[in-house]
């Protein structure tokens, strides 16, 4: 782990113009958290930002996070005390970063660093951390984000309960045109597709039977105006057939209008299955334990965003 401490407070002398910060917010310090082995990310990152970070006027401090010392370098990043973390690593870290911050703590700026990216292209609509990072920094203001609890583990974007979140993984190697990778995704799916039903209820409603249960935050659900709780969908295809067919619908148009799913938004949602239920969340894939509750968190963290958030992967 290394650390590069930047002050932008003094103008290079080759500098003509400062950039202008966002009016949004205050920002005086930040702290940049890049892993160069993450997806997009590259051996120059850590350079290049610091580069990006001394066309404005601010203190930036770069940390590299290397080997096995993440959550020490993320403890230095807080222990800093700045006014907003950005992340430039994978999924996973952005996630533990966001969720260690809480609603009182720094502004977090997750930026495309990994694979899926879905939180840092909610926020800021593309997959260049370059353009996240100055949209940021010029356009932002502190934005309340809601999300979801389960077992820890936080989720802003979505999760995907039972054997069809193994379909996550050929829907985005899908979407980058991978499409062999994307068939093998897809068999290896179809192989666990009907391993087991989840059983579940919403805030304590009716019990209810289900081959999959999705699970979207109100930041990118395309129908959710409001913070009023997590949309849960209900995907039930009953065979083979419809399978496929709702295979097809996720990975290419609008899936609510497919007759096997129906949707409601809940703050407290608890599920059961005679195993492990396979997930995904955030793009995570993880298994949870049989019997699993997942919570609405009406504002998890604050993110350093423009102000409505970009949405780019609403769903």
């Amino acid at each position: 782990m290394t650390s590069d401490l930047t002050d932008a407070s003094t103008p290079p002398p080759d500098a003509v113009e400062r950039r202008a910060l966002t009016p949004h917010a205050p920002l005086r310090h930040a702290v940049v958290l890049v892993n160069p082995l993450s997806g997009s990310v590259g051996p120059r990152a850590a350079a290049e930002v610091e580069a990006i970070m001394a066309d404005y006027d601010l203190k930036a401090q770069v940390i590299t996070l290397e080997g096995g010392g993440f959550d020490e370098a993320i403890a230095e990043a807080f222990a800093a005390k700045p006014d907003v973390i950005f992340v430039l690593a994978g999924d996973g870290t952005a996630r533990s970063v966001a969720s260690k911050a809480r609603p009182d703590g720094p502004m977090i700026a997750p930026l495309p660093g990994g694979t899926m990216n879905m939180l840092p292209k909610a926020l800021y609509g593309t997959a260049d951390w370059k353009l996240a990072l100055k949209r940021a920094l010029e356009e932002g203001e502190a934005q309340p984000v809601s999300g979801g609890e389960v077992q820890g583990e936080y989720f802003y974007c979505a999760a995907i309960l039972g054997s069809p979140a193994l379909w996550a993984p050929a829907r985005e190697a899908m979407r980058t045109g991978k499409i062999k990778l994307a068939w093998q995704y897809g068999r290896r799916a179809l192989k666990r597709a009907f391993s087991g039903r989840l059983r579940f209820t919403l805030d304590g409603g009716e019990k209810r039977r289900t081959e999959a249960l999705v699970l979207i935050s109100p930041m990118i659900s395309k129908a959710m105006e409001d913070p009023i709780g997590l949309e849960a969908a209900a995907m039930d295809p009953s065979d083979t057939t419809q399978a496929f067919r709702l295979a097809a619908t996720a990975l290419f148009s609008d899936w609510r209008q497919d007759p096997a799913v129906s949707t409601r938004p809940a703050k407290l949602i608890e599920v059961r299955a005679r195993s492990k239920i396979p997930a995904v969340i955030d793009g995570e894939p993880l298994l949870l334990k049989p019997d699993a509750v997942i919570r609405f968190v009406p504002k998890a963290f604050k993110a350093l965003a423009p102000k409505p958030p970009s949405a780019e992967d609403s769903i």
